[in-house]
């Protein structure tokens, strides 16, 4: 597992971030190999995605879980900068496809305490696109608890 440790201004308490790795599949997985990593309230951070996959086309998708609600959509990348980014995270969210590492790690400046959260990684092959569902893909989980 990895460990984000945000270290917000004066009055606050500390926030830690858990990074989880879960549900491997056979062929296509969303792998999570970082270890502890601490910033600061406003600083900056990446969380880090590899995939593995036997697709030549891969779709991949991070998304932000606050407690109970359902995951939100932060951005799906496709090819290096390419793809869709919600707009309440264009400001301080990026990513870039590397499909030559199979990597797409998530930016995120200007840190603030509301980003506390399970970030959800998810792998979309294009041999699946249409039976794609965001309740049962693969994914890495990575959560910022206050």
């Amino acid at each position: 597992f990895s460990q984000l440790n945000l270290l917000p201004a004066i009055g606050h308490t500390d926030t830690v971030c858990w990074c989880f790795t879960e549900c491997r599949a056979q062929k296509d997985n969303v792998l999570q190999a970082k270890g502890e990593e601490t910033a600061a309230a406003g600083g900056t951070v990446t969380l880090g995605c590899q995939y593995e996959s036997s697709a030549t086309t891969n779709y991949l998708f991070w998304y932000k879980q606050d407690g109970n609600n359902s995951p939100k959509f932060i951005l799906s990348r496709v090819s290096g900068d390419q793809g869709d980014t919600a707009d309440e995270f264009k400001e301080r969210f990026s990513s870039t496809l590397d499909s030559s590492i199979r990597s797409v790690p998530l930016k995120i400046q200007k840190l603030q305490l509301s980003d506390s959260a399970v970030y959800y990684c998810a792998l979309q092959s294009e041999t699946d696109k249409q039976g794609f569902s965001h309740k049962d893909r693969r994914a890495t989980k990575q959560s910022f608890l206050d």
